[in-house]
């Protein structure tokens, strides 16, 4: 699922990339779950960095792309930027805000998907982080995002995952710095959670998208729930 959000004024111009998108998921395969913002301002006030792509208008009245882009910037570095714009030389401007491209108006559906199947393929290269895990007297491959969370008993690491469990030998230091980057924290001395799988944190428990409720430790209490609200946009990254 590729998460978009378009911030475009001009609605006809917003609804034919909505239909874009969904052409080109009938075409390739993909799932997008859209979000649509009539102004640049509207997108920056409710932005959490829950998005993998955005599609932004360049010239907006309220707050234009640009100034948007930058702001976003701020507190999601490695969210995908597109902009649209009936101007070149704005859009060159584009890459100061780390933007992957842009596309002219008016928008042909060549030109996007072309666009589309560019930011398909930087999502797949990072998502390509996984774990290899013994698994049956081989090895079994675990992308890093399917893991809810991973335990340590009996000097084993256990990951738990949604196809099941898995141990190896291992410590959880070790497997804190191999997926450093990937939103994992530790909510005590034996779990390192996945924060994508985060559902819900009260008291001293955290509840996984897989059912799961596990214990938050008070001495890991406070820095695991600043994890969670910079991963989630609540708190400066």
């Amino acid at each position: 699922m590729v998460r978009v959000a378009i911030a475009e004024d001009d609605t006809a111009c917003a609804r034919q990339l909505q239909e874009y998108l969904d052409r080109y998921a009938g075409e390739k395969g993909e799932q997008f779950q859209v979000s649509v913002f009539p102004d640049g301002l509207e997108l920056v006030e409710s932005y959490r960095p829950d998005y993998d792509v955005l599609l932004l208008d360049i010239e907006m009245p309220h707050l234009d792309g640009m100034e948007a882009a930058r702001r976003i910037r701020q507190t999601d570095p490695a969210v995908i930027i597109i902009f649209i714009t009936n101007m070149a030389k704005y859009a060159i401007k584009g890459y100061e805000v780390g933007a992957l491209d842009f596309v002219l108006k008016p928008v042909s559906y060549f030109a996007f998907s072309v666009k589309l199947s560019k930011v398909i393929s930087a999502l797949r290269a990072r998502r390509q982080v996984s774990l290899m895990i013994p698994d049956g007297g081989g090895l079994r491959k675990v992308p890093a995002e399917e893991i809810y969370y991973i335990e340590v008993a009996d000097h084993r690491l256990h990951i738990h995952t949604a196809q099941g469990t898995f141990s190896m030998l291992g410590t959880l230091k070790n497997m804190e710095e191999e997926l450093a980057g990937e939103h994992f924290a530790l909510c005590n001395k034996c779990y390192l959670v996945n924060l994508r799988h985060v559902t819900r944190l009260k008291a001293g428990t955290v509840t996984l998208s897989g059912g799961q409720e596990l214990q938050v430790s008070r001495p890991r209490r406070k820095e695991f729930q600043t994890a969670i609200m910079n991963y989630y946009g609540g708190g400066a990254r």
